[in-house]
């Protein structure tokens, strides 16, 4: 019976892998076409229109994902995993405000990371501290920051990890106020592993500084990108198509500007899988299509931290009661911060149209192609070398 699950698994991982790999490689291919204008006239106008909006993101955002990625490296080579669990621990109110915390500038996504939180649990972390971390972790990270700043604003930058950091600290508190017994890890859940259970370098990767940065860059630019290669050019793409096909009035005629746009955006991100660096350009794109920023950022949080696989795999680590308590406190919190972001930008009197991406503008343009092409080729790269390994 464990042989053919394991069979299955690895059918799934295979065919995941293959798929994966190959949207990357299409889409990083036609994204190199941008500059050949007579290819484009022939690919027709709608196709070659959202493909020249999906270049034009990628450029404005390609130099702070790669800085993005090049921080988590190094952020990578300086976490001790042991001395995290240890701050987690006893002390329920102080182990959820360090979990919350730890958990801001880790690039890890919602299914990702699941086999961490069951590693530092392991290691004697508070069921409300667990809690806490795999609430704010897949919400943000030091590569969605980057990307934040350069195709939103400073104001939904600042405010995106203050969301994570507030969401993961209430969930926490919950959990430990309405579930004071701490519970065994079940057998089924203590056996499980996964390549994203490791945090910081590994004893195999060696002790010395350059062997330390070696691993840190790889992590970065081999697996972390590995992660969110897919994601990201989907984002970039499902950006290009809102910028390119939906007209400016659609959104605030239909849904507006208030709740009623936050609640449609907290129903399409619950279920959907989406990583923090692939929500930001569809974000962005939604604004600058009118939608407010208050529920721009609802998607920002809730796409990334919940779907279906993470809901039941919290369910069946933390129980029934814990995955209500994970869920209200993203939508609840998510909510009441949508509210407070869009009576900001309202007392501020600024226009959200008007300032998003002006950040990007400050880069140099020919630094921005070099990094756009620099990126593609990484993704393609990495992708290509995941499809050759069995």
């Amino acid at each position: 019976m464990v042989k053919l699950e394991e069979i299955k698994i690895s059918i799934s991982e295979r065919l995941e892998k293959l798929i994966s790999g190959a949207v990357v490689i299409v889409l990083g291919a036609a994204l190199l076409l941008i500059p050949h204008e007579e290819i484009l006239l022939k690919i027709g106008v709608p196709l070659s229109g959202v493909l020249r909006e999906s270049w034009h993101i990628l450029l404005e955002a390609s130099p702070y994902i790669l800085f993005g990625l090049f921080i988590s490296g190094i952020i990578e080579i300086f976490i001790n995993k042991e001395k995290i669990a240890r701050h987690l621990g006893p002390n329920k109110f102080k182990s959820v405000i360090y979990a919350s915390l730890f958990g801001i500038p880790l690039p890890l996504c919602s299914c990702s990371v699941v086999p961490t939180a069951i590693s530092l649990r392991k290691q004697g972390a508070s069921k409300g501290a667990t809690m806490a971390f795999l609430i704010s972790t897949p919400e943000t990270g030091v590569d969605s920051i980057a990307i934040t700043y350069a195709l939103m604003d400073p104001i939904i930058t600042f405010f995106r990890p203050i969301t994570s950091f507030i969401t993961g600290t209430v969930g926490g508190i919950m959990e430990n106020i309405l579930l004071t017994k701490e519970e065994k890890i079940p057998a089924h859940i203590e056996r499980m592993h996964g390549h994203e259970e490791e945090l910081g370098v590994p004893e195999s990767a060696g002790h010395g500084f350059l062997a330390k940065i070696k691993y840190g860059m790889k992590y970065a630019f081999v697996d972390l990108t590995d992660d969110i290669a897919l994601w990201l050019v989907l984002g970039i793409a499902a950006a290009g198509v809102i910028t390119y096909l939906i007209p400016d009035t659609f959104i605030i005629d239909y849904f507006g500007s208030g709740w009623k746009a936050m609640f449609m955006m907290l129903i399409m991100g619950v279920p959907l899988y989406i990583c923090a660096s692939a929500s930001t350009p569809i974000a962005a794109a939604l604004i600058a299509k009118g939608i407010s920023p208050g529920a721009a950022l609802v998607f920002l949080m809730v796409g990334p931290a919940t779907n279906t696989a993470t809901i039941i795999m919290v369910t069946k680590f933390l129980g029934k009661k814990s995955a209500v308590i994970y869920l209200l406190s993203i939508t609840v919190c998510t909510l009441l911060m949508g509210f407070v972001l869009n009576y900001l930008y309202q007392f501020c009197g600024i226009n959200p149209k008007a300032v998003i991406g002006k950040a990007g503008e400050i880069v140099p343009h020919s630094l921005e192609i070099v990094s756009s092409i620099a990126l593609i080729l990484l993704m393609v790269l990495v992708k290509t070398n995941t499809l050759k390994r069995p």
